[in-house]
């Protein structure tokens, strides 16, 4: 992993690695997500390189669906597992791709009949939660989102 501060010993090594790594850094950046999962490198840099590497880079980073269809997916999967957290920076990233709110609502309506109410409202009360705390973020760049 030359070349990036932090490395740490024990992560993967190597030239296909660190373009996966990198592959999976122009994925976030183009998502808005850039400094998403800070907390993972604070806490095991390891864990970083590889959500970043892999998630990121091999999976996101793949041909065959769009970035914003491969962000409706994950969404809906979101969603329809009625996650407590991880979710909000999903819509975040949605609507930075360009989803808007009357799509991501009707997301919310499809999904939330098949996985049933309860994920319907956990959604509803997590998308408004992001449009809330994006509300305050334009208003105040210096803004530290609690959510994200």
């Amino acid at each position: 992993m030359a070349g990036r501060a932090g490395a740490r010993k024990h992560a993967p090594r190597g030239r296909d690695y660190d373009e996966r790594f990198e592959r999976g850094m122009k994925v976030l950046k183009r998502m808005g997500r850039e400094k998403l999962m800070l907390n993972q490198k604070a806490l095991y840099p390891d864990m970083y390189d590889l959500s970043v590497g892999h998630l990121f880079g091999d999976v996101w980073g793949r041909d065959g669906l769009s970035l914003r269809d491969r962000q409706l997916v994950t969404l809906a999967a979101n969603i329809a597992l009625a996650r407590p957290s991880g979710n909000h920076s999903h819509y975040l990233s949605s609507l930075h791709l360009g989803l808007t709110k009357r799509e991501i609502c009707e997301v919310i309506i499809q999904v939330g009949h098949y996985a049933g109410w309860p994920a319907l409202a956990n959604a509803v009360r997590q998308f408004t939660e992001i449009l809330e705390e994006r509300k305050k973020m334009k208003k105040n760049p210096r803004y530290k989102s609690r959510l994200l």
